[in-house]
């Protein structure tokens, strides 16, 4: 293998910080540190200020567990919002995908990960007892599965059911016109938006 040779150690250090990025191979990062190179200091330093307070300033929902510049995040603070309609869904991109649509007024639960015991990861490590916690307090009447179609999303989901299927609340998920094996947020926003609109009783997809 052959390594490269910088002609600065600064320079190395920023590849090599940019190419921990995912999806950023060394010789795209080299491109993006020569490409801040170019730029005016002020330009920079607002680039890397945004980072860092980004980094030290952002919060989670206290509700929902979305990212957040507040305690309490503008979708579940919208009065306009529906409360006792709650998706549960992976992560932040998982919402912006559902939002995208305008198919759904309610609000949110991210659970910050699915279940994956491949990857260590189980239900304690996800905020599935703050859902519990959620439809326990009565507010809640319909609990939308939202998760990406792949063996994990679907272990996850039936785990969630499992949970909640007493507790007086209807269990629901996206109708299939996400493909099988998809990641939500590669969906369309049509397709996205007709499975929502159109989603079924969770109890209904298990004998399918």
């Amino acid at each position: 293998m052959i390594t490269e040779k910088f002609p600065s150690r600064l320079l190395e250090n920023a590849v090599n910080e940019f190419a921990k990025l995912p999806g950023i191979g060394r010789k795209t990062a080299l491109r993006l540190v020569l490409h801040l190179l170019k730029q005016e200091k002020a330009d920079v330093e607002l680039f890397s200020n945004s980072l860092i307070q980004l980094r030290n300033e952002i919060k989670h929902c206290q509700v929902c567990h979305n990212i957040s510049d507040v305690d309490t995040c503008n979708i579940c603070s919208n009065p306009h919002r529906h409360p006792e309609e709650v998706c549960v869904v992976e992560n932040i991109k998982d919402v912006m995908a559902i939002e995208n649509t305008q198919q759904f007024s309610g609000l949110y639960h991210v659970l910050g990960g699915i279940i994956s015991p491949m990857d260590g990861i189980g239900p304690s490590d996800l905020e599935i007892n703050s859902l519990i916690d959620r439809v326990k307090s009565g507010t809640v009447k319909e609990v939308v599965l939202a998760l990406s179609t792949t063996m994990e999303g679907d272990t996850t989901n039936f785990f969630i059911y499992k949970k909640l299927r007493e507790l007086n609340v209807k269990i629901s998920t996206l109708a299939r016109g996400v493909s099988i094996g998809d990641e939500l947020e590669y969906a369309d926003e049509i397709t996205l938006g007709r499975s929502i609109r159109n989603r079924l009783d969770f109890e209904s997809t298990l004998s399918q």
